[in-house]
C-alpha cells in the first residue's frame, strides 16, 4: 500500500526549525518521465526552497500529479535527476522521512481513526508511550477527537481528508506535498483544509500543493508553478502570475478558457 505508507513520511520527531532545512532546496534538473514510449513530463527544471506555499496549477492532464509524485519520491524520473540539497550528513532514510504527501483520495488503513495516526507514529519510531497522546492531540487539532474510535474507512470524504492531514500534522513534516486535497470536498470541508494548510505553513512546513481552483490558488499561493502539456511554463511569485501571466497558455487558463 505505497500511498498509505507515503502519507506517514515525516520530517523529524519535532516541528522543523524554520531557520534550518535538512532537505531544501529540492531541485529537478532536466527531469522527464516516459510511459509506453510517450513523454508525460519533459524538460522539467524546478527548484523548491525557503519558506511558503507553492501552488502547482495547469489544465487537466498537464502532468501536475505526476510531477508531485516524482518530487515526493514515489516515482523515479526516466531521465534527469531529483536532488535534495539539504546539509550533508543526513542519511537518505532521514531525508525520506522528513516529508509527507496527502492525496486527493487519502488512503485509510483498516483500523480506527486513532490507530491510523498511531500507526504512522510507530512507523517513524516514536516511543510507544507517546503515540496515543500525540495522535489524540492531532485528532483534536482537526476536530476529529469524537471520531477517534470510528473505523477510518467509514468516515465521510471530508473527515478522511482531515484525518490524512492530522496524520501528517502528528509527524511534523519539513515538506508537505498535497495533491488536489479539496477537489471532491464541499465548501465547509474545503475551508477546513485551507485553514490546515495555513497552519502547516505557520508551523514552518514547506507546502507544495496542486489545485485547479483559481480562487483557492489566489488565497493560498506565495508562488505559482504553471504546468502545461508536461512542461513547466512558469514559476513565478503568485502576485506576478495572477497580475500578468507570461505564457499564452497561462493567460488563457487564468481567464478560465480551455487550454489544449
Amino acid at each position: 500500500m505505497p500511498q498509505a505508507v507515503s502519507e506517514t513520511k515525516r520530517a523529524s520527531r519535532v516541528a522543523p526549525d524554520p531557520g534550518e532545512s535538512a532537505l531544501l532546496p529540492l531541485e529537478l534538473k532536466g527531469v522527464g518521465f516516459r510511459h509506453r514510449g510517450q513523454y508525460l513530463l519533459q524538460g522539467i527544471d524546478l527548484r523548491i526552497s525557503g519558506r511558503g506555499k507553492t501552488i502547482v496549477m495547469g489544465p487537466n492532464g498537464a502532468g501536475k500529479s505526476l510531477l508531485m509524485r516524482i518530487c515526493h519520491g514515489l516515482l523515479a524520473p526516466t531521465e534527469g535527476e531529483r536532488v535534495w540539497r539539504g546539509p550533508r550528513g543526513h542519511r537518505s532514510e532521514d531525508r525520506r522521512l522528513r516529508q509527507a504527501m496527502v492525496f486527493q483520495r487519502p488512503v485509510m488503513l483498516r483500523r480506527s481513526a486513532l490507530a491510523n495516526v498511531t500507526y504512522a507514529l510507530a512507523v517513524q519510531g516514536h516511543p510507544r508511550r507517546q503515540r496515543r497522546e500525540r495522535a489524540m492531540a492531532a485528532l483534536t487539532r482537526f476536530g476529529l477527537a469524537p471520531l477517534a474510535q470510528r473505523p477510518a474507512r467509514v468516515l465521510s470524504g471530508g473527515e478522511q481528508q482531515r484525518l490524512a492531514l492530522a496524520r501528517a500534522w502528528a509527524l511534523a513534516p519539513e515538506v508537505l506535498f498535497l495533491d488536489e486535497p479539496t477537489a471532491a470536498l464541499d465548501p465547509a470541508a474545503t475551508k477546513a483544509v485551507e485553514e490546515a494548510v495555513a497552519g502547516f505553513d505557520r508551523m514552518g512546513t514547506r507546502i507544495v500543493m496542486t489545485t485547479h481552483d483559481l480562487g483557492q490558488a489566489r488565497r493560498l499561493a506565495d508562488e505559482v508553478v504553471f504546468v502545461c502539456r508536461g512542461r513547466i511554463l512558469e514559476q513565478t511569485p503568485a502576485e506576478a502570475f495572477f497580475d500578468k501571466p507570461r505564457s499564452r497558455e497561462a493567460q488563457a487558463f487564468a481567464r478560465g478558457e480551455l487550454v489544449w
